[in-house]
């Protein structure tokens, strides 16, 4: 039952493909959910290397291409690792008082903090699609890339991160997945980055791409732990639009670096 049930906590949560609800969520249904993440971008993913293939066909500019694949992604996840990115940055920048940081990031509002980041992160993210159109590879690097981001969710949910608060997202999926699933997922997940990025042929880019990822998502819990005392439902959407984020700029240097 955990297994139908995680699945279904997944779909319902990371997307926004109607599901039933999981007849039990406990520890085990949230380690299944978070670990099932990078399964659940998978049409996604396709949507989006279906758009840079488009744009390698000049059916679209490749700019357009890029900023379509971002709009696509925030669309099939409801916006939800968006509004997390943006309600982090809020509250980490508001005070310097964890409750203060909490209580801005629940109000649920926009900042002007959030806001540039948001202008930033999806700027990023669509310059970064729009350089792989030029990409030989390049609808398999980003289709990878998309599945590989929502790998951050089982690291930044492994066992020794704690909840920021008792109640909400973060607190039923935080230190729910044991170490050992969290990194064989990791792996997998950067298994597929080098395969789309190196078997055309060594490139640095493609193979720093998921450890460069990996450190960005270190950085990110380790202020969200001492800022804030753990993860909620914000952190884990930032860690997500984070890592995708940096993972489309290390491999959309294939062929340059």
């Amino acid at each position: 039952m955990s297994l139908r049930d995680g699945w279904r906590l997944a779909m319902g949560t990371l997307t926004r493909v109607p599901v039933r609800p999981p007849g039990v969520i406990d520890r085990r249904t949230a380690a299944t959910a978070m670990l099932s993440a990078p399964l659940t971008a998978v049409p996604a993913a396709a949507g989006v290397a279906l758009l840079v293939w488009l744009g390698q066909e000049k059916a679209l500019a490749p700019l357009v291409a890029g900023l379509l694949g971002v709009a696509l992604l925030a669309w099939v996840s409801r916006m939800l690792h968006l509004d997390g990115l943006s309600d982090t940055v809020d509250g980490l920048t508001a005070s310097t008082d964890r409750e203060r940081s909490l209580a801005v990031m629940r109000s649920g509002t926009a900042g002007p903090a959030g806001v540039v980041a948001l202008v930033v992160v999806i700027g990023l993210q669509s310059v970064g699609l729009a350089a792989l159109v030029g990409q030989e590879h390049g609808p398999w690097l980003a289709a990878a890339v998309v599945i590989a981001s929502r790998a951050a969710l089982p690291l930044a949910c492994t066992r020794g991160v704690p909840a920021a608060r008792p109640e909400g997202l973060g607190a039923t999926v935080a230190g729910s997945v044991p170490r050992v699933p969290a990194v064989v997922v990791w792996l997998l997940a950067a298994g597929l980055v080098w395969a789309a990025a190196l078997l055309p042929g060594f490139d640095l880019g493609g193979l720093l791409a998921p450890v460069l990822a990996a450190l960005a998502l270190a950085s990110c819990l380790a202020v969200a732990v001492r800022r804030l005392g753990g993860v909620t439902g914000d952190v884990l959407g930032a860690c997500v639009e984070v890592s995708l984020t940096v993972l489309l700029l290390a491999v959309s240097s294939v062929g340059l670096v």
